[in-house]
């Protein structure tokens, strides 16, 4: 195999060099959360959609996920006074191999070179995760950021990144109560009870989810960690459709940044094209109508193989923002899914 220092430009041995003058480069830290989720807010607050933004709670969460360490996984540039106006954090989504990263560089200090030196930075640190992987596998880093966001896309481009997926955030404003779900036969709704069903649960989500572009099955940690962890989840707007003793489909929801939120909405394959996934999203829509909330959004692969954009758009769901993910391979080989 190919030394993978032969497959792309070598970094500036500094990022750091291509700062301007009063702007410095250092590791994140626990004490940095409150500012990184204020920095994020005001990124997406300028991108036009705030419903993707963080709280503490929830960066907190995802901070606290296995393997990743803020100090050694998440970067800062600040200014002279402290102030926080950009930030880079480091993900091992799977094996070593699938690799990503998302950054933040606050509206107001555009063009000083932050976006370049955090980028660079991560991809040091990629490199370094490299080692790691097993020798004939293909290793790569993705980067998802809003598809508005033209300075975003020119500086992956400039560093060796190719567009490779666009994801959609759909919505819907309810104006009156949603139509009544009408279930196929023999599908029955029951309250999801964490400590009976979770391993269910996880099985299900697992295999519906298998062929989605991007997607690795998950361990039950893993998915309890993601799924129980986050601070607004709340079971009771879990919904879970059986069929005698086997979960069928179901629809994960919260509350997310102000709006109803549909976080995971699945359908297992011998259930599917019976009208299960309909049914789940209008009880979705309807259960947050009755606790008065009338914005409902959820997000979606604009490819997604199982036909869902089409299903989102028949519910009265619109394109309310529109991603774009970029990838760079950093060293040639199997991939992982072969």
């Amino acid at each position: 195999m190919t030394n993978v220092q032969t497959q792309a430009p070598l970094l500036d041995s500094n990022p750091a060099t291509t700062l301007r003058l009063g702007l410095s480069l250092r590791a994140a830290q626990w004490a940095d959360l409150n500012s990184v989720a204020k920095l994020i807010y005001a990124v997406c607050e300028a991108d036009g959609d705030t419903t993707v933004a963080v709280t503490p709670q929830e960066l907190k969460h995802e901070w606290q996920s296995d393997g990743f360490n803020p100090e050694t996984d998440a970067f800062l540039v600040e200014t002279k006074d402290g102030g926080l106006v950009g930030y880079e954090e480091f993900f091992n989504k799977k094996d070593h191999v699938h690799l990503n990263t998302d950054g933040y560089v606050h509206p107001e200090f555009k063009g000083l070179g932050i976006g370049t030196t955090l980028l660079q930075r991560v991809e040091q640190r990629a490199r370094e995760e490299v080692k790691l992987a097993e020798p004939d596998l293909r290793v790569f880093i993705r980067s998802t950021m809003d598809g508005k966001d033209d300075d975003g896309r020119s500086l992956h481009t400039a560093l060796g990144y190719s567009p490779v997926r666009f994801h959609w955030r759909m919505e819907i404003k309810l104006e009156a109560a949603p139509p009544a779900p009408v279930w196929p036969e023999g599908i029955e709704l029951r309250p999801f009870a964490k400590d009976d069903h979770a391993v269910a649960a996880w099985q299900a989500d697992n295999e519906a989810f298998r062929e989605h572009w991007g997607s690795h099955n998950s361990t039950i940690e893993e998915w309890s960690h993601r799924k129980f962890g986050k601070p607004d989840f709340d079971p009771t707007l879990w919904m879970m459709a059986w069929d005698g003793d086997q979960i069928a489909g179901f629809s994960q929801n919260r509350f997310r940044m102000g709006i109803g939120w549909v976080g995971s909405l699945g359908v297992r394959h011998p259930w599917r094209k019976k009208g299960l996934g309909l049914a789940l999203l209008q009880h979705s829509f309807g259960e947050f109508y009755r606790r008065g909330m009338k914005i409902i959004g959820l997000g979606v692969d604009a490819s997604n193989p199982t036909g869902a954009t089409h299903l989102y758009l028949r519910a009265g769901m619109y394109v309310a923002s529109e991603f774009v993910t970029f990838e760079k391979e950093l060293r040639p080989g199997r991939d992982l899914a072969e």
